[in-house]
């Protein structure tokens, strides 16, 4: 079985899907949500430089064709305080 690629709205970085974090925009509800659902996706690298830059400049907005909530990317945030890894600041 071929591997899944996907790319990070933010830094265009080409990678496995599960490297990224997914934000979907359900169908036909059009709430915006993390990790599952079906409808249009967005990917986005779990780094501070990514995370940062889609929130002033509104990508994921843009790409989902949505608006995302605070809430959305409060929880990212979060996600990114909680991981561990030692190349989440540097990109």
């Amino acid at each position: 079985m071929k591997p899944n690629y996907r790319r990070c709205i933010s830094c265009r970085k080409v990678g496995l899907k599960n490297e990224f974090w997914r934000i979907v925009r359900v169908f036909p509800s059009g709430q915006v949500q993390l990790d599952e659902g079906m409808g249009r996706s967005a990917y986005i690298c779990p780094h501070m430089g990514c995370l940062s830059a889609a929130q002033k400049k509104n990508k994921l907005g843009r790409s989902l064709h949505a608006s995302v909530p605070e809430t959305l990317y409060q929880t990212l945030w979060q996600r990114l305080s909680q991981s561990n890894l030692p190349n989440q600041i540097e990109h």
